[in-house]
């Protein structure tokens, strides 16, 4: 499928992990590479919406511990809706 062209410094790094025996040839090194990349990607969304939800949940807490509620007024209207259907 693809052409792929490396600059000298990659092609000698790609050349030395073959040398080792680290990997075969040239596609097992693009395909490892790939791999990482998509194992970032999806690390990056895991620790967003995680801090997204920690963050939720200090706001619900601090709403709870001032006494107010935890779920909002669009929450509940939704929980509503969704309880008459």
């Amino acid at each position: 499928m693809p052409n792929i062209h490396l600059t000298h410094p990659m092609q000698e790094y790609v050349q030395g992990q073959i040398a080792s025996g680290v990997y075969a040839n040239l596609s097992e090194v693009v395909r490892a590479g790939i791999r990482l990349l998509m194992e970032t990607g999806n690390e990056r969304q895991f620790n967003a919406l995680k801090a997204e939800r920690r963050k939720q949940a200090a706001q619900g807490l601090r709403a709870m511990m001032q006494g107010g509620s935890v779920v909002s007024d669009a929450q509940l209207k939704e929980l509503r809706e969704h309880g008459r259907r």
